[in-house]
């Protein structure tokens, strides 16, 4: 039996304004617990919202890069329950009257097409606290640090199709959620965290399945195995003769697959009501259009310049755009190297290598970018061969050193005396006689051999280019 899939993302996104939602000064990531919960955290007697205008601003920064439509009024309400990392016994959310509307964003797949996945709302709401387990035995503790800070939750259309688009789409939100820098969108740390709804049904069938949620997933790798786990699951249960409920699960990263939290509320169980004590928000066109005024260059506008500006090709330029820090380190080396598709090359590749490899961010790089334009500008006026220069590149990562110093004291400068070159191509010749005469009947291989042999001598110093020509030159002379 063929399925396929439906899915559907609401992502919690922790916004940076420095003040919580309603009142209060916002939390910082690793304090001990409760220590900066404050009155209205912990809904003590007599304590009124007043909201939080920075959030409105970022909601509406957020729906503009996506194209969305903004709401000139918008609503909160109470969204009633019990959980205890709710003080109140509610959480101020917005229900039909949201700041974002519809909009949308463009994913690009691996087979190289780009498909458009529909956002169905962004809507401004209070955070709550967090849950702990790890340190208790049958007992949970609860942290109230992060409660009532601002949250945007966006939910997209239910039109992804399988766990790679998902985490398309997901790393497509993280980069616009960066470039416009109203959240640092930290996954490990809870600032972006992502709930999945997944239905399957059978392929050709029109009618959706029962869906599931699959809650707080806080990386874009648990984000794709929680799906394809679910979906297996949901698969055997359906060919096993049973039922999908519709409920809440988690996902355990450990044993790779969900297991049940809860059934699934819907919204009466919720029992949503305006919130009495905030009025309306009410913006104009003006309003909107300061925003819009103030909007970056974007991942998609961004990588469209690099492919025209730069001559890159598509999927470099996607790649050097993916964050706006990353974008920015690229254009420093091209504009300072003067050399944009060997500066592409050197980011991408060597680059990202040794960041990936210790989990470094790019603003932290050990190398920054007049260091690696520095070297790349050494390469082009022969200083040094690409092969000093990739061992060049591995000592700058822990040898702050300025590239031509470290030439220097190391002794790494390029052989290009023509005569220097011509006693290598010499030895080389002499030693190697018999590779010498196949290459002179014919056998053009060998010709790599005997560079190697001669690049080998001059220790990686002598220029390739330089090599390959006169040995071509001396052969022939010995024919």
């Amino acid at each position: 039996m063929e399925w396929e899939s439906i899915i559907g993302l609401e992502v919690h996104v922790s916004l940076s304004t420095k003040s919580k939602l309603f009142s209060g000064t916002a939390s910082t990531f690793g304090a001990e617990p409760n220590t900066q919960a404050n009155i209205f955290d912990l809904a003590l007697p007599g304590t009124l919202p007043a909201f939080n205008e920075n959030a409105l601003q970022m909601a509406v920064f957020f729906g503009l890069a996506i194209g969305a439509k903004i709401g000139k009024r918008s609503i909160f309400d109470r969204k009633n329950y019990f959980y205890p990392d709710l003080p109140k016994g509610y959480q101020v959310t917005q229900l039909d009257f949201p700041t974002v509307g519809k909009g949308s964003l463009t994913i690009s797949l691996e087979d190289g097409t780009e498909k458009v996945i529909g956002v169905t709302r962004a809507h401004i709401e209070e955070n709550a606290g967090k849950s702990l387990h790890e340190e208790f035995t049958d007992q949970s503790g609860i942290d109230l640090n992060r409660a009532g800070e601002p949250l945007l939750e966006i939910v997209s259309e239910p039109e992804i199709k399988n766990a790679k688009e998902a985490v398309a789409y997901l790393k497509k939100l993280h980069s616009i959620v960066r470039y416009l820098d109203i959240s640092d969108a930290i996954m490990a740390q809870g600032s972006m965290r992502c709930d999945v709804n997944v239905s399957i049904r059978k392929k050709g069938d029109n009618k959706l399945g029962t869906r599931t949620e699959i809650k707080n997933i806080n990386s874009f790798r648990f984000v794709e195995k929680a799906i394809n786990s679910e979906i297996i699951r949901q698969q055997e249960v359906i060919e096993d003769g049973g039922t999908i409920i519709q409920e809440t699960r988690r996902y355990d990263a450990n044993k790779d697959i969900t297991s049940s939290m809860r059934s699934k509320e819907v919204a009466n169980d919720y029992r949503y009501f305006p919130e009495p004590d905030l009025l309306p928000i009410v913006i104009d066109d003006s309003y909107i259009s300061s925003i819009q005024s103030a909007l970056p260059e974007l991942p998609d506008a961004k990588q469209r310049r690099f492919i025209s500006d730069y001559g890159l090709s598509k999927y470099d330029a996607g790649v050097l755009t993916a964050t706006r820090e990353l974008a920015e380190y690229f254009e420093q080396v091209a504009k300072k190297c003067g050399d944009a598709k060997s500066a592409a090359n050197w980011v991408t590749g060597s680059l990202l290598a040794l960041l990936n490899k210790d989990d470094i961010e790019i603003i932290k790089s050990p190398i920054d970018a007049e260091r690696l334009a520095s070297l790349i500008g050494r390469i082009k006026d022969n200083t040094i061969s690409g092969k000093i220069a990739k061992n060049l590149f591995e000592i700058m990562a822990t040898n702050f050193s300025s590239v031509d110093e470290l030439i220097e004291k190391r002794g790494l400068k390029q052989v290009t005396d023509v005569g220097e070159i011509e006693k290598l191509i010499t030895k080389v010749l002499n030693d190697n006689p018999n590779q010498v005469q196949q290459f002179a009947d014919g056998k053009e291989q060998v010709l790599g051999f005997l560079i190697g042999q001669a690049m080998k001598a001059s220790q990686g110093k002598a220029n390739p280019e330089q090599v390959n020509e006169l040995l071509k030159e001396k052969i022939k002379q010995k024919r």
